[in-house]
Formats: C-alpha cells, sequence, structure tokens
C-alpha cells in the first residue's frame, strides 16, 4: 500500500510543492509550500486517529492533506480541483489502489470554502486542518505586515493548536498577539474559514469551537 513517506520522498511530488508555493509566492500569498503541507498532513492524520478511524483511513487522510495544495501550480483559481486531476494521474502511475484514489481526489477537490462540500471522512479532516493552519511562519516577508492583513493576522499568531477537546467538541485554539493584530482582524478575513470548518465538523456529528487568547468563542 502506497504510505505518506512514499508520496512525501516522490520527486515529481516535491516538484509540484515547490513550483506550487513559488506561484502562490508571486501572487503575494503566505507560504503554501512543505511546512503547510506537512502540517495539514499532521492534523488530518491525527484528527482522523483521535476520532477513533482506523490506521490506513488516518492513513489517506494524511496523504491527502500533503496534496491538497498542488494544483496551485496551475492556478490558484480551482487550485482544488487542479490538485484533484494532478492526483488522480499522479497516484495511478504510482500504483496505488483505485478505490483510494478516488477517496483522496474527491476529498482534495472538495477541500477550498466556496468551492466544495465536506462530502466524507477524509475531505472533512483536510478541511478543518488546512483553516487551523494560522501562524507567523507562513508570513514570507514580516516587512509586509503593516500593509497586507492577511500577512499581518498571520504574523500576530503565535500558536495554532488543533485537538478533539472532548466526546463533543473539535477545538482551535490560538494564541494571538494583539499588538499586532487585533482578533477583529482575524474574523474579518477568516471567518468563511471557521463557518466552513464547523460543516466540516458537522459531519462527524461534532461541535467546533474556537479558542482565542484563552476565551472560547462557540
Amino acid at each position: 500500500m502506497i504510505t505518506l513517506d512514499d508520496i512525501a520522498e516522490n520527486q515529481k511530488i516535491k516538484q509540484l510543492i515547490t513550483y506550487a508555493d513559488r506561484t502562490l509566492e508571486h501572487l503575494g500569498y503566505t507560504e503554501h509550500g512543505f511546512r503547510h503541507c506537512k502540517i495539514v498532513s499532521e492534523r488530518a492524520g491525527n484528527l482522523l486517529h483521535q476520532l477513533g478511524f482506523d490506521q490506513r483511513r488516518a492513513e489517506l487522510a494524511k496523504i491527502a492533506g500533503f496534496l491538497h495544495d498542488i494544483g496551485n501550480v496551475i492556478n490558484r483559481r480551482n487550485h482544488a480541483q487542479h490538485s484533484a486531476h494532478i492526483i488522480m494521474n499522479l497516484l495511478s502511475e504510482m500504483g496505488m489502489d483505485y478505490t483510494e484514489i478516488l477517496e483522496i481526489t474527491t476529498a482534495v477537490g472538495n477541500h477550498h470554502e466556496e468551492e466544495g462540500d465536506p462530502v466524507s471522512d477524509i475531505c472533512s479532516a483536510i478541511i478543518i486542518a488546512d483553516k487551523s493552519d494560522v501562524h507567523y511562519s507562513r508570513v514570507r516577508n514580516p516587512d509586509t505586515v503593516a500593509l497586507d492583513i492577511h500577512d499581518r493576522v498571520n504574523y500576530a499568531a503565535k500558536s495554532s493548536n488543533l485537538t478533539l477537546a472532548n466526546e463533543e467538541t473539535i477545538e482551535l485554539s490560538i494564541l494571538i498577539d494583539p499588538a499586532i493584530s487585533s482578533v477583529m482582524e482575524y474574523f474579518e478575513i477568516f471567518l468563511t474559514r471557521m463557518i466552513e470548518s464547523r460543516r466540516a465538523a458537522k459531519f462527524f456529528e461534532k461541535n467546533f469551537e474556537l479558542v482565542i487568547n484563552g476565551v472560547r468563542l462557540t
């Protein structure tokens, strides 16, 4: 069976992630390279594991999380669908079981807000994991923080952690430096992502709760 290690060592995939991130850098987006891929992969797999899914299902979520943004190499618009098409070809070439390929491509093709829906456990996991990755290390140039709200909010986020807080709640906890950005600015750019995370949590029959600087927002 194809594993995340196989995916991470594939030279074509390495090139795709590198070039996709380079494209977004030119467009002024935050980091979408190997760091982001690994974070989303790890969090998606861990979430399914915590929710009681088996090891292989969690591994498929890790693979989907690692590959979810490679379609940016074609275009930022509709990048989720571009990613799905690329993934289908690559994983077929690698000899992956076709049913597993379909699970991954469906999940990735639906991961982006306003362009997809939480249609499966794997999809819901990568939606929540993807939207949870707000962090200062994603800012490419700190000098742009004063001018760009996306950079400012990410730069203000000193930590972000995704956990299954209890049997009913998936929790995203973020520490924001108010000297850099206000909580209101966070919601200004991330509200649609939090709504999508809530929809994804409902797939698991869970609540999604956001904790910012120790204050729980339900």
